[in-house]
């Protein structure tokens, strides 16, 4: 029942937090500091999205193969490689470690 009870209650923040977005006035999101923080909330969300993903495990924190995917992928982009070129040395190196172990 606990379950159903938090996904409810995420429903309804959800719902209240896209209710008050569209009960601001115009004037206030034309603001470019607004527009500059809701340009880069989906930045902060993906990043937090991925961060959990890497590192955790049910509710547990592991460093496993997932954690040195990810790191080989940021270097390839820092090297700017084609984004199939980052995917697939993210992909490779957690591959290699997984067999390895």
């Amino acid at each position: 029942m606990t379950i159903w009870l938090a996904v409810g209650l995420g429903t309804l923040a959800c719902y209240l937090a896209k209710l008050a977005g569209l009960s601001l006035p115009a004037r206030v999101l034309e603001r470019p500091r607004v527009r500059h923080i809701a340009a880069l909330l989906p930045i902060a969300l993906l990043a937090a999205l991925t961060a959990l993903q890497t590192v955790s495990s049910g509710s547990r924190l592991v460093i496993d193969a997932r954690l040195a995917g990810v790191a080989a992928g940021a270097v390839a982009l820092l090297l700017r490689a084609p984004f199939i070129v980052v995917v697939a040395v993210a992909a490779g190196t957690a591959a290699l470690i997984r067999v390895l172990n």
